[in-house]
């Protein structure tokens, strides 16, 4: 089925929401061994269908996405939000230099100019979420779901496409 504009709008602007305020994501990389998570600090840019990293080339990360740049990315705040993507490596000077804050210097023990920093971009195609703000919403649409009612209302999550 073929998403209009103004749905995948809405999609977009849905996710954007539910991750809004969420300093932290949980990456999700994989390696020869299987999957591996670790937290990272979501950029503080506007979703757009994009999700922005920073990391050192240095690091397994970098390799495991090298190899594979099949990735998902979790957030937990008002809601559970899961977004599968691809990941690309963006070495970008002026971009790095305009998500650089003092934070990262201490963390990373380096500056902006150092040519081992790397951008992770994350092209988001599909997100799940789970809306929890509404407690009562949530408990109905469990019950619902758990005694046999079949209806949209009874779904606990919604699944978006969030390609264009």
């Amino acid at each position: 089925m073929m998403e209009t504009a103004s749905e995948h709008s809405d999609a977009i602007e849905t996710v954007r929401k539910l991750i809004q305020g969420i300093d932290i994501a949980m990456l999700t990389s994989v390696t020869e061994q299987g999957l591996v998570s670790r937290p990272m600090k979501t950029q503080e840019v506007e979703f757009d269908g994009d999700l922005w990293f920073l990391t050192m080339k240095d690091t397994e990360k970098y390799e495991e996405l090298l190899e594979n740049p099949n990735v998902n990315v979790a957030y937990v705040g008002k809601s559970y939000v899961s977004i599968r993507g691809t990941a690309e490596l963006v070495d970008n000077r002026e971009k790095i230099k305009e998500f650089w804050n003092n934070a990262y210097e201490k963390l990373l023990e380096t500056t902006s100019d150092d040519p081992n920093l790397i951008l992770i971009k994350v092209k988001a195609e599909t997100a799940e979420y789970w809306e929890m703000g509404n407690r009562m919403k949530f408990v109905k649409q469990l019950y619902n779901k758990l005694s046999g009612h079949k209806s949209k209302e009874a779904d606990t999550n919604q699944i978006v496409d969030l390609q264009s």
